[in-house]
């Protein structure tokens, strides 16, 4: 059983899109596009952990331009080739703990990468992603709420509480997948040192995070 991420999410490139057409969550779907739009109006973005480009080109419809990364060649192979409302994203091959030189971002959305992340790993994460972008920047996260028939089950819990899913592709390859579900209540104490601002917003099928990340107040 394949238990690395960044192999899994390879093999899976082609069909990852699949789980947006799920007619349960197509509401869901359809308010966090706008949600996203409305937030995303009119600034630069950084996307990490891009993926396909779904989000991308939800995002693209109202931004004024995006720089999309993501760790996985395949992935962006794909996610290059849709057609976009507007002319301006790029992609970019990236590690977020090795990032390319680049000015700050004034804000950042990552797409169900949280769930990814090893509980032990957030802090690290979290300052990452905070340094990518100047102070006082919007960032946003989105991921998946746990819903009994429509998710994967849990299938092994770790010692720290991290948990995943046992899944497999269309080419019959079995891989064990870290996905956490945090609660409103972690992630709000998760940001409460690093955020001025933290906006939570519950949908049914997904989460989403905003918040403002502090600035550098020198008093004279």
């Amino acid at each position: 059983m394949n238990t690395d991420l960044v192999s899994y999410y390879k093999d899976r490139a082609k069909e990852y899109e699949k789980i947006y057409s799920k007619p349960e969550r197509q509401e869901d779907l359809n308010s966090a596009a706008t949600i996203l739009q409305e937030i995303f109006a009119d600034k630069q973005v950084l996307e990490i952990a891009c993926g396909t480009g779904y989000w991308t080109e939800k995002i693209a419809a109202t931004a004024t331009t995006i720089v999309a990364t993501d760790i996985n060649e395949t992935v962006i192979d794909i996610a290059a080739k849709k057609d976009f409302y507007k002319k301006q994203v790029s992609f970019e091959l990236a590690d977020i703990y090795n990032f390319p030189d680049h000015n700050k971002f004034e804000s950042l959305f990552g797409g169900f990468i949280w769930s990814h992340i090893l509980l032990q790993d957030l802090d690290k994460f979290l300052s990452t992603v905070n340094s990518l972008v100047a102070p006082g920047s919007t960032v946003v996260f989105m991921d998946n709420n746990f819903v009994e028939g429509s998710n994967h089950p849990i299938t092994k819990k770790d010692e720290n509480g991290n948990s995943f899913q046992t899944r497999k592709l269309e080419d019959n390859t079995t891989h064990l997948v870290l996905k956490n579900f945090p609660t409103e209540i972690f992630l709000r104490h998760k940001l409460k040192d690093i955020s001025s601002t933290f906006k939570f917003i519950q949908l049914t099928y997904y989460w989403i995070i905003c918040y403002t990340t502090k600035t550098n107040n020198i008093n004279g």
